[in-house]
């Protein structure tokens, strides 16, 4: 009993110290964000001659004047409503219809609740009363807001703080801008079935073709095509300036560059992490063409009633805690833009020197497709896609599952490392009570890499097993 005692209260001083470090890390960082903020202001108009918006700010009212003639006849307009802003595009062809994360405005801080309580007092008391009023959500009225941050993203050549090597920017001298998919197919280029695999956050295709593709048995090589695809803002894919990197761009990008161009009828999904989100709407989306999901560290959390689904989700995944190292991370990208920014600059920009160097100190035994991976994007792209598929989706998964469990005929695996302290092992535990089929993996002493990198040769038989088994049992699960 004494024993547990203490336990508990080494715990609580544990947590107590987590926080009370965390609270003044993270104010640190919020004024070195802040300040920031305006370095890189002054920066982009040195090097690109305009004022470049940011997100710390809520944007400005709609105007009756156009906004964004002069970028090459664009015009974004967005309209806030619930955990999303929906984002209409117009250019001189095509009309855009999208929703970006309120994450990627609300980030609440010390110093912004601050500043916003001076400027409130600084204003005249009526005024302040009348303006808060206006911006309250009303089911009457919706406030149309020209969103100039929106309106940033027209340029399709880099910025002067992403990398300009010809990797990064290959795909500016293709007129064809499709995603870049890896294939390893039959050499009689006669496959029985396809096989999709999905890359998680910061990574690319190489997270599977240099593990799962040279492990995968001959007798699965000849009957499978894979295909690895980048997604978009990734790898070698393309890393547009006018995109938000939205849900509805990625999955544009993914049929148009993979469904459609190889023109798959049925084929089964391999994800990872941000991955699963993005095949699990493609499962909604193509009901009929998927044979089987397989979901590696799902980050799919259960959202209470009546809590924002954005920032309930935000917070989970980046608690602003300074332990574990990953938490912290995760912290600092997702609260940050300016401090992710700044770490984009320094590591991705130069990530050909620190390949080089990892391969000098490890006297080249290192193999460095993981560095590819985490260092080949740019910051809007990384930045859009936490935001607004991550946190914007936090109130879409549910959803999703429910649609798969009731409409969807296909075989449901999921994988999770028991050490993994960015996705909790509880998150695919929810998605078993979601979708009672599914069936749950936890793999012990893996993490969110390790459950893949490591173990290569045993995942790939489950896979094989996996896509067998669904194979030769067509007609696995009845639909209610």
């Amino acid at each position: 009993m004494p024993s547990t005692r203490l336990k508990l209260h080494s715990m609580g001083f544990s947590r107590w110290l987590n926080r009370t470090v965390g609270f003044i890390v993270f104010f640190v960082l919020d004024i070195v964000d802040f300040l920031l903020c305006f370095t890189y202001k002054t920066l982009d108009f040195f090097f690109e001659s305009e004022w470049k918006p940011c997100y710390c700010c809520p944007p400005p009212e709609a105007k009756p004047t156009a906004a964004g003639g002069s970028r090459g006849g664009k015009m974004i307009v967005s309209e806030r409503s619930g955990d999303y802003s929906k984002v209409v595009s117009l250019t001189r062809t095509k009309i855009h219809l999208d929703e970006i994360s309120d994450t990627l405005y609300s980030r609440p801080s010390l110093l912004t609740k601050f500043t916003k309580l001076v400027k409130c007092f600084k204003k005249d008391a009526v005024k302040c009363y009348d303006e808060s009023k206006k911006r309250l959500p009303s089911t009457k009225k919706t406030i149309l807001t020209v969103n100039s941050t929106v309106v940033e993203k027209l340029q399709r050549t880099p910025r002067w703080s992403d990398c300009h090597c010809t990797f990064c920017t290959s795909w500016l001298s293709s007129s064809n801008h499709s995603l870049f998919v890896n294939v390893q197919q039959p050499k009689d280029n006669k496959a029985q079935e396809n096989v999709v695999f999905i890359h998680g956050f910061l990574s690319s295709s190489t997270f599977w073709t240099e593990t799962l593709f040279p492990n995968f048995s001959d007798s699965a090589k000849s009957c499978y095509r894979l295909l690895a695809v980048d997604l978009l803002g990734y790898g070698k894919s393309p890393k547009p300036n006018d995109s938000l990197y939205t849900l509805k761009e990625h999955l544009e990008m993914i049929e148009r560059s993979v469904i459609s161009q190889f023109k798959l009828k049925t084929f089964h999904v391999v994800a990872h992490s941000l991955g699963c989100i993005l095949a699990l709407a493609l499962a909604v989306k193509h009901p009929g063409a998927i044979k089987s999901l397989t979901l590696l560290a799902p980050p799919y959390y259960s959202v209470p009633k009546g809590v924002q689904g954005t920032q309930y989700v935000m917070r989970r995944v980046a608690p602003k805690e300074v332990w574990p190292p990953m938490a912290f991370g995760a912290s600092v990208a997702s609260w940050y833009e300016h401090i992710s920014r700044t770490v984009s600059l320094v590591l991705c920009k130069n990530h050909h020197l620190l390949e080089f160097l990892t391969r000098l100190l490890t006297g080249n035994r290192m193999r460095t497709y993981l560095i590819e991976g985490f260092l080949c994007h740019t910051h809007n792209a990384s930045w859009h896609t936490l935001h607004n598929i991550i946190f914007g989706s936090g109130s879409k998964v549910e959803a999703y599952l429910d649609h798969i469990r009731d409409n969807v005929d296909c075989d449901v695996t999921v994988f999770h490392g028991g050490r993994d302290e960015l996705i909790p092992v509880e998150c695919s535990y929810g998605v078993k009570r979601k979708v009672p089929r599914a069936r749950i993996h936890v793999v012990p002493d893996k993490d969110h890499i390790t459950i893949v990198v490591g173990r290569q040769k045993e995942f790939a038989r489950e896979l094989e097993l996996i896509w067998r088994r669904r194979s030769t049992t067509p007609q696995l699960h009845s639909i209610n």
